[in-house]
């Protein structure tokens, strides 16, 4: 196995003709798309289009009606496959437990299986900290912080299982521009130093074209636009354009 901070440290994802349904509507209909190994990769839409219910299947939360999804050519369902790669997924609402520290919070996975020895397991914290900028911060707790330190520490979290694959889901969500700004430069700076390829799911613009390799734009269980963010942003789709451009124009109501 690859291990992080190699070249090759990032897994390929392939996702091929995936389809749900819940109560006779389908949600996901006939997703396909693949993902380069240290890529970022950006599914961008609006609330409702599926971005969330194709993360729960990539982690394994869902099984789909129909399709498949890869990971290095393995198909996840099969036996084994997804315990032999390392996944984390950052969560949309961050999940931090409110009665742990920051620092018991990032190293909860390590602890609760008991994988390092606890001297291990701070040293391991204080590194994954450092890393999303919150070096000292381990004995804070989550009320103290602030939604955009939340959400590193969530990063941070995730880096403890040194992964090959991280999941974001809408990491920019509920933040002020500035917060968002900084958890984009995250994004970029953690895949650039480790090496992990990462999927983002999200509806903010700014956050999508700021980050993305490459991004495709779902829209009612439907890829509709795929490419490299000026191939998108030049998409003759009308439902691309209008949301591209939706901006709040308001009514000169002064006579």
């Amino acid at each position: 196995m690859n291990m992080p901070g190699s070249p090759s440290a990032g897994v390929s994802v392939q996702v091929q003709g995936l389809r749900k349904s819940f109560n006779g509507h389908e949600i996901l209909k006939g997703l396909d798309f693949d993902v380069a190994r240290g890529e970022i990769f950006v599914i961008m839409g609006p609330s409702g289009s599926g971005k969330t219910m194709l993360l729960k299947h990539i982690i394994g939360l869902e099984t789909p009606d129909a399709g498949q999804i890869l990971i290095e050519g393995e198909p996840i369902t099969a036996p084994g496959v997804r315990d032999k790669y390392r996944l984390a997924m950052v969560f949309q609402s961050s999940a931090l437990l409110n009665s742990l520290t920051v620092g018991e919070n990032v190293g909860l996975y390590l602890t609760e299986h008991r994988l390092k020895p606890p001297d291990e397991i701070a040293r391991i914290v204080a590194e994954k900290l450092e890393l999303v900028g919150l070096r000292g911060t381990e004995n804070k707790m989550p009320s103290e912080l602030s939604g955009g330190m939340k959400k590193r520490v969530a990063i941070a979290r995730a880096l403890v299982v040194e992964p090959q694959l991280i999941l974001y889901d809408e990491p920019t969500a509920e933040l002020d521009p500035l917060s968002a700004v900084t958890i984009a430069n995250e994004i970029v700076r953690l895949r650039d130093r480790i090496g992990a390829t990462s999927l983002v799911v999200t509806h903010d613009r700014d956050l999508a074209f700021g980050v993305a390799d490459r991004l495709a734009v779902l829209h009612d269980g439907i890829i509709i636009c795929i490419g490299k963010p000026d191939e998108v942003r030049q998409c003759p789709n009308p439902i691309v354009q209008r949301f591209l451009n939706a901006d709040f124009k308001p009514t000169n109501q002064t006579k």
